[in-house]
């Protein structure tokens, strides 16, 4: 009942002229900047982080909420209409989407989309507020061995889970934790690979590491690869669904919001997982398996509410323990840091009203996406038009500008460039993304809640072996280190054996 007055409360932040109007702002950006080819919901809000600036909290996240939900809804167009993904999670959705476009049913490819991420998103944001709240009183009982290990297994896990190998992980991971280390050391007051320069003594800042990885690195990576002329986009007029599609639809959505919301919410569980799991199972559920690979609305209601619903559970985590676990909420909690608010256990209590009006704008923005999106699906497909030597130089100037307004710094523009240039090597070599941000982002805390311990306990390592938690942590890292050997060496063998 707590939960729900605070939710209320939220409620009446939001609902203001002034409020309700950065909320359509936000979706409109949202939406409009992640239907662009190569352009995720990570990149759409670090390259927005900047415009925020200058807002009073609540309302700067009023609009990154918009923006959330907004970019997550704008790679699924990009998807149907371009066979384009903005990034993994949208993958499967082409598989299906783009068959339906090309068969003339882009209206209701865009429209079971649309319609799902509302009913996911939904859905997510209402478990949100059920299970934060509890992760947030069972955070509130952690020390500072239990912080350590937990943010010990989002390094392994980002660094495990991801990518192509482990070993690109762990490099991009190193990248990230040397970045992150840059300034003055919080303990002994030392400057550390600050180069005598007296603007890295404060460290680079979280915004400026976001916006040159994600919008500089990817604009050049794009940029590089694709054709300098505009896309040839599938035609599409308003989208709508008959009786037929919305009897087809409606439990693919509810069992892709089960499947996404919980791996949404797992360290590096991100969205990639569900939406196969969620395509897979509808595959084998459908009526009319004739018709996968060749347009089944199904494989694209799936997914996508699968999508949505793991972009709302990659809130839980990130409010209720400050642990980010995709590339979106570490940009995410980036901006939080940006307005020097630390995300974990006391964030609901020292900014109570601020979240519960984050939580509430959820529900309003993915409301307004509905209302917006089904009329203004032909604008969007226009978007994807934009010849691409345009877009990708409007990105790199936004971007820069952007970057140079956290601090006024001519020395952040060097930055940006240098890591906009980390961020097109990175892809260039098969890095992951993710274990960069969240190196950079958790390599301090986990540092300082590491020497904690160790300060607590006299210098001895058993000091980072706290109560059952870490125990629990520990086990679960052992095993996902050891796993692949055991599977390589145990398991297959005893298959081959039975087989």
């Amino acid at each position: 009942m707590d939960n729900l007055n605070h939710l209320l409360e939220g409620f009446a932040h939001v609902v203001t002229p002034m409020n309700l109007l950065l909320a359509l702002i936000g979706v409109t950006i949202g939406t409009a900047v992640g239907v662009l080819p190569g352009i995720g919901p990570a990149m759409t809000v670090a390259l927005l982080l900047p415009v925020t600036y200058g807002m009073e909290p609540t309302q700067a996240f009023i609009v990154f909420a918009g923006i959330f939900y907004g970019g997550m809804y704008g790679g699924s167009t990009t998807s149907i209409l371009l066979n384009t993904p903005g990034e993994s999670s949208s993958v499967v959705t082409a598989i299906e989407g783009n068959k339906m476009a090309k068969a003339g049913r882009a209206a209701q490819a865009l429209a079971t989309a649309a319609i799902g991420s509302f009913v996911a998103g939904t859905i997510g944001t209402l478990l949100l507020v059920l299970v934060a709240p509890l992760v947030v009183d069972f955070a509130v009982g952690l020390g500072a061995p239990d912080y350590f290990a937990i943010m010990l297994l989002s390094f392994i896990a980002v660094t495990a889970v991801l990518g192509s190998s482990r070993v690109r992980g762990f490099a991009s991971l190193v990248v990230g934790l040397v970045i992150g280390i840059v300034g003055i050391d919080s303990v002994s007051g030392q400057q550390r690979l600050t180069f005598g320069v007296p603007q890295l003594a404060d460290g680079i800042d979280v915004v400026v590491v976001a916006v040159g990885i994600f919008a500089v690195g990817e604009a050049l990576w794009v940029a590089a690869h694709l054709r300098r002329q505009s896309a040839g986009v599938v035609p599409v007029g308003v989208p709508w669904m008959g009786r037929e599609d919305w009897k087809r639809s409606w439990k693919p959505w509810l069992r892709g919001t089960a499947f996404g919301f919980p791996f949404g919410a797992m360290p590096a569980g991100g969205a990639e997982i569900p939406t196969f799991l969620s395509y897979a199972t509808e595959r084998k559920l459908t009526k009319y398996p004739e018709q996968f690979g060749k347009g089944a609305i199904e494989g694209v209601a799936g997914p996508e509410a699968a999508n949505n619903a793991s972009a709302a559970g990659t809130l839980v985590p990130m409010l209720a323990i400050g642990l980010p676990t995709n590339a979106t909420a570490a940009v995410m909690l980036a901006a939080f840091q940006s307005y020097g608010i630390q995300p974990g256990p006391l964030l609901f209590e020292r900014e109570s009203g601020l979240v519960w009006a984050l939580i509430a704008s959820l529900f309003i923005g993915n409301l307004l996406l509905l209302l917006l999106n089904l009329p203004l699906a032909p604008v969007w497909a226009r978007l994807l038009r934009i010849p691409r030597s345009y877009l990708y130089a409007g990105i790199v100037f936004f971007a820069s500008m952007g970057a140079y307004a956290v601090n006024a710094q001519p020395l952040d523009l060097f930055l940006l460039l240098t890591l906009g240039l980390i961020g097109f090597g990175m892809r260039r070599f098969g890095l992951p993304v993710l274990p960069l941000i969240v190196g950079v982002i958790l390599g301090p805390r986990a540092e300082l809640q590491g020497r904690r311990s160790l300060q607590l306990s006299g210098g001895e390592l058993s000091g980072l072996l706290g109560g059952p938690v870490s125990y629990v942590i520990y086990t679960v890292i052992v095993l996902v280190l050891v796993w692949p050997l055991l599977r390589r060496y145990v398991v297959r063998p005893l298959i081959k054996r039975q087989a």
